[in-house]
Formats: C-alpha cells, structure tokens, sequence
C-alpha cells in the first residue's frame, strides 16, 4: 500500500488521487434537467439591464426623430402645392415684390429723367447767368456802346439825308416842323454830350479807384515793413530787458554775497566781543570773589585778634581777680571757693560754646562760599556748552541756508537754460512757418497769376468772337464799323496804350485835368519808325552810301 503524504489537505487523501478527481469532474457532462434555456428577448433583456440600457429611453428618441423626418418631408412636399393658405401666402409675397420692384423701376426711370431735366435747367441757368455776366463786363459794354454809336451815327446819316431830301423836295415846308427837327437834333447832341460827359466821369472814377487801389497796396507793403520792423524792435528790446535783468540777479547775487559775508565777519565780531565782555565779567566777578575772601580773611585776621585781646583781657582780669580773691578771701569759706570755682567753669564753658558757635558759623560761611563758587563754574559750564551748542546751529543752519541757495542757483540756471532753449526753438519755428507762409503765399500768386492769365486768354477770345460776330452783323447792314473796331482791340482797359500780358493800360497827364495823354501811333508815324530804325546793317549801308 503506498504511503499516505500529507499536502495540506484532509488526512488520508494524497496528491494523485484529488487530480484524479478533478479531471474526472471536468469531463463529465452536464446534466439537461438542470440547464435552462432562454429565449432571443429574454437574452437582450438580460443583456440591456447587465449593460445599463433604457429602451423606453431610446424608443421615444427614435420616434422623436421619425416625426422630425416626417415633418420635414411633408415641409418640402407642401412648398410647392398652390391650393394651400401657405403657398397662396408665399404667390402673393412673390407678387407684390415683383410690384415693387416695377414701381421701383418707375421711380428710378422718373428720377433719372427729372436729374436730367434739373441738369439742363441749370446748364442753362449757368449759361443765362455766364451771358448776362459777360454783357455786365466793361469790355462788353464799351462794344454795346460803340454799337450804340453806330446806330446814333447811322440814324444821324439817316436824318441828314432825310434832312436834305425835305431841303431839297420843298423849301417851303413848315418853319415849326425844322425847329422841331433842330429841336429833336439838338436834344439828341445834348444827350450825346451828356453820355460822353459821364463816360469821362466813370473813367475818371475808374482811374481814381486805380490810384486808390495802387496806393492801398503801397500802404500794405510799408504797414507790412514797419511790422518787420516792429518785430526786429521787440526782439532786441525783450533781449536787452532779458540781459538787464540777467546783469540785475548777477548783481543781487553779488550783494547777498557780500552781505552774507558782512553778516559773517559781524557775526565773529560779536561773538569775540561777547567773549571779552565775559571775559571782563568772569575777571570782574573773581576780582570781587578775592575782595570779598580779602576782607573776609580781614575780618576774621581782626576778629581772631580781638578775640585774642579779649581773651587776655579776661586772663588778665581773671589773674587779678585770682590774686586779689588769694589776697582777700583766703579767709573765705569753702563754700565760697565753690561758688567762684563754679561762676569760673561758666565763664569758661560760655567762652567755650561761644568760640565753637563761631567755628560753625565761619565752617558754613567756607561751605557757602564753595558751594557759591561750585554753582558759578557749573553756570559757566552750562553757558559754555549753550554757547557752543548756538555756534553749531547757527554754523548748520549757514550751510543748509548755502546749500539751499546753491540747488536754487542751480535750478534758476537750469530754468533759465530751458526758457533759452525754448526761445531758440520757437524763434526757429516762428522763421521756419515765415518762410513757409512767404513760399506758400509765393506760390499761390504765381498760380493766381496764371489762372489770371489764362482767365484773361479765355475772355479775350470770347470777346473777340463775341465782337467779330457783332462787326460782322454791322457791316452786313452798312453800320460805320471803326467805333465798334475801336472797341474790339485787344486788351484790357481803354487805354490807348500798347497792349501788355492782354491789358492796355492808360496813360495819364500829370496835371490837375487827368486827361488821358494822346495816340501818335499811325501810319506815318510807322513808316517813319522803320526808316529809322535799323533791321538789315547792310541795307542800311547800301541806303547811307557806304557800299560800293
């Protein structure tokens, strides 16, 4: 029988028989009366609660999301159905943004056509207000006067020849109907005089604002000179006050300075004076101390001495009394001897008390007098260490007050170097905006200038069509044309001088009259310039004689 190995299991059990056991178990086969079988729903149900699954949960999503499917569904096919209030809704929407959109264009086409309208309006009110400025021009209507005075003129040919054919077809017509023809002429004269009266006094009036306007001008120029000037005067004169007052502080600086310095030696004057004074006083105050000791040691010389006299005096009296009480009492009791024995010890015991009652009182007097002494050094001590002690404040006080006045110093130059240096900055600043304004306003005349010109260019061209077109016309209908050519020369101005960057200035006498000084420009006066004046060196010659 094989042995029994215990393994930690029961006793009586070995190792190959429980693996026996195990094998065995595994293999055997399961018993069908005891497996249950499930089905498909009961298996997912069983699934579902193991993994924490709400089907009620998911269900209703689902569903959820169904209807949403459904609804978008019926949405899309519904959009395009006519018959229901949704699509009716969205004709009329349609339909009405279409009006809209045809009224918008209505407006549209009426607003461009009603721009248009207004632009042609006001092209031609331009247009109308440019023409009527043009006639308001000088030039304009110097021409319309000279066609005035071309019309006058052809009227007045008209009435001279009316005139001759009434002379000539009946002299024996009505004396009133020629006084009132003379009538009509003169007053016609008259009214040309009268024009040509106020046309000398608009000229007049013309050349007098000229003057005005020249010497306004001229006025400017000297106002704008003596600015200049002013400024240059200002700026010297905030110089000078600047380096017055500059010269001022460096003198004021000064005399603190030697005031400060009269104050010092003042100041050790006195305090060398008020040390002689205390001087004076300690020696004056022990002079009186050794008189005082002096007469004290005097006074107790003296009283030592009287009270030495006295004290032989009484010895001496008592040496008689003795010898006269031996002399005359030896007879005397014992009882008497006693008595004079006693009166001797008082007299001797008062002698006594009063000689230690002076050396008390002469012990205090000694006692006083040092304390006296002690007490006066320490008041000299104190004064001693209170005069020091005023001597240091008033020596930190003098440095603090010079260093307080040196940062101030320091500070007023600093001050002082920033006003310099903004002076500088804005006279820089001031020069730099100058030059940029004169270049500026530089700039602006020669552009106003030549704006001016081809202003100028355009006007003349516009009047000298303007005026062609007018010539033109008088000559086609037999008008005297030399006034309206006398007009249309170019240049502005009624001068009759020559003709300058398109202006033709006028040219005046120097008299109280103004008259304008006469044209000797003609023909001859040409024909004479060009024999005299030299254009071919050679042809000169060959006229003078000096070719061969």
């Amino acid at each position: 029988m094989a042995s029994v190995v215990q393994h930690g299991r029961r006793r009586g059990s070995c190792k190959s028989a429980s693996s026996a056991e195990e094998v065995n178990r595994m293999v055997q086969q399961p018993d069908l009366r005891q497996v249950t079988v499930l089905t498909k729903t009961e298996w997912r149900r069983i699934n579902d609660e193991l993994n924490q699954v709400n089907k009620d949960k998911e269900s209703l999503k689902e569903a959820v999301k169904q209807r949403e499917a459904l609804h978008l569904q019926s949405k899309e096919v519904v959009k395009l159905w006519s018959n229901t209030i949704a699509g009716q809704r969205q004709k009329k929407l349609e339909a009405k943004e279409i009006r809209e959109q045809i009224e918008e264009e209505k407006r549209k086409t009426t607003d461009r056509e009603e721009a248009k309208y207004r632009e042609q309006k006001r092209k031609e009110a331009i247009e109308k207000a440019k023409t009527q400025l043009f006639y308001q021009t000088d030039r304009v209507k110097g021409l319309h006067c000279a066609l005035l005075l071309t019309e006058v003129l052809k009227e007045r040919e008209a009435q001279i020849e009316l005139k001759q054919r009434i002379k000539s077809a009946s002299e024996d017509v009505d004396k009133e109907f020629l006084e009132m023809a003379k009538t009509k002429e003169d007053e016609a004269l008259r009214r040309e005089q009268e024009k040509a009266e106020q046309k000398k006094l608009k000229r007049q009036t013309v050349v007098e604002d000229l003057k005005k306007q020249i010497k306004e001008n001229e006025l400017a120029k000297e106002q704008e000179k003596l600015e200049n000037r002013k400024d240059g005067e200002e700026i010297q004169r905030l110089k000078e006050l600047y380096e017055r007052e500059r010269k001022m502080e460096e003198e004021q600086h000064a005399k603190q300075k030697r005031n400060l310095m009269q104050a010092h030696v003042e100041h050790l004057t006195n305090r060398d004076t008020i040390r002689a004074i205390d001087a004076q006083k300690q020696e004056a105050e022990e002079e009186k101390r050794k008189l005082f000791l002096a007469a004290k040691q005097k006074i107790m010389k003296l009283r030592k001495e009287k009270e030495k006299a006295l004290f032989s005096e009484a010895q001496m009296r008592r040496e008689q009394i003795t010898a006269k009480l031996t002399v005359t009492q030896q007879e005397q009791t014992d009882n008497e001897e006693q008595r004079i024995a006693k009166a001797l010890a008082e007299q001797d015991a008062k002698r006594a008390q009063k000689q230690r009652d002076e050396e008390k009182k002469r012990a205090a007097m000694l006692e006083s007098i040092a304390a006296h002494r002690e007490c006066v050094r320490r008041e000299k001590e104190q004064e001693d260490k209170i005069r020091q002690q005023d001597t240091q404040d008033t020596l930190q006080a003098k440095r603090e007050a010079d260093r307080i006045f040196s940062e101030k110093q320091q500070l007023k130059a600093q001050r002082i170097q920033e006003d310099r240096r903004k002076i500088t900055d804005f006279n820089v600043t001031q020069m730099a905006e100058r030059s940029t304004r004169d270049y500026q306003m530089m700039r602006e005349e020669l552009a106003f200038e030549a704006s001016n010109i081809e202003a100028i260019a355009e006007e003349e061209s516009q009047f000298q069509l303007y005026a062609r077109h007018i010539i033109n016309s008088a000559a086609e209908t037999e008008r005297n044309v030399f006034p309206l050519c006398k007009a249309a020369r170019e240049g502005i101005g009624g001068g009759l001088g020559p003709s300058f960057s398109g202006v033709r200035p006028s040219y005046i006498v120097q008299d109280n009259t103004g008259a304008q000084m006469p044209k000797y420009v003609s023909s001859t006066t040409q024909n004479i310039k060009k024999l005299n004046e030299v254009v071919d060196i050679e042809e000169a010659k060959m006229r003078l004689g000096f070719k061969w």
